[in-house]
């Protein structure tokens, strides 16, 4: 079974082109199945096997995860990766038949994804103050995250070539290992020279971890971490008291909500967004919606 775990992981990652951070959740997502199977069989996790998979166990399993307080998009998540891995091996004929194919998604509550006002955009790019190679990194950051709404795996995966000032375009590689072309706002742009320039030279002096190709480093000069910019996120939310939690993915939302609210077409902020499906990027038309009829009560004069 583990050999089979490896070897499917090896196809997601060569065949199907999946990031590093789909293989590594969708490993433990299995993982954590066998383990909960285990219990439930009262067999050592080394004896598990994939001829033990069966809907009974995984319907008990999904209903394990809500039990204890997780979602359902976890779970349906986790149900995701458990298709996949079974799919796999019947077209290898390591199992003839797929015995989970009746088991159903649980239906999700769909939540309006959480973004910031505009006011509420200059507070936080006005809070770093500029004054040490962090600050300005930092600055760099959210305004390239809210100038280019990328995901926060693909800000912190851009290298320097992909930087290309005279154009004003970023190159990013977003899911599926695609590249898209992403305009650089004047702000964003701004913020990344005075980095590169400024800060940038110093961090990568910190330490035997440099990294050359990164844009941007941390402390120690290496690659930054997609929970590092969840860190400078928070530490600059903290301080202009701003009364919500919010994660890099609010800048991506605010980025696609305020196009769209100033007129945006839907389809070029699908290809800005690197959706796959339109019906990905049509949640944020409930949110601009919502705009327009607060515009229409606060200016109709017999609301």
């Amino acid at each position: 079974m583990f050999r089979d775990i490896e070897s499917f992981l090896n196809h997601m990652r060569v065949e199907k082109n999946a990031s590093k951070f789909t293989i590594s959740n969708y490993k433990t997502d299995l993982m954590q199945y066998f383990q909960f199977l285990a219990a439930k069989e009262n067999l050592p996790f080394e004896q598990m096997t994939n001829d033990l998979i069966d809907h009974k166990s995984v319907r008990e399993y999904l209903a394990s995860i809500q039990n204890k307080g997780q979602s359902k998009a976890t779970a349906a998540r986790k149900l995701a990766a458990l298709r996949s891995y079974v799919k796999y091996l019947c077209r290898q004929n390591i199992l003839s038949d797929n015995p989970i194919a009746a088991v159903s998604t649980p239906k999700q509550e769909k939540k309006l994804p959480k973004f910031l006002y505009n006011q509420e955009i200059d507070l936080l790019m006005k809070a770093p103050d500029l004054k040490n190679p962090n600050s300005i990194r930092d600055k760099a950051i959210m305004e390239t995250l809210y100038s280019s709404g990328i995901r926060v795996s693909e800000l912190t995966g851009l290298n320097l070539k992909d930087l290309d000032f005279a154009e004003e375009y970023i190159k990013v590689t977003g899911k599926g290992g695609k590249d898209r072309l992403i305009p650089l706002g004047h702000k964003a742009k701004a913020a990344l020279e005075l980095y590169l320039r400024k800060s940038r030279p110093f961090l990568i002096k910190q330490g035997e971890d440099s990294e050359e190709e990164a844009v941007f480093l941390n402390r120690f000069g290496g690659r930054l971490s997609n929970r590092g910019v969840r860190n400078v996120l928070n530490k600059y939310v903290k301080e202009i008291s701003l009364n919500q939690k919010i994660s890099p993915h609010t800048l991506r939302h605010s980025f696609a909500t305020h196009l769209l609210n100033n007129g945006a077409d839907l389809r070029a902020v699908q290809e800005l967004l690197g959706h796959v499906k339109l019906s990905t990027t049509q949640i944020y038309t409930h949110l601009t919606r919502e705009n327009i009829k607060n515009i229409y009560n606060n200016t109709h004069p017999r609301r």
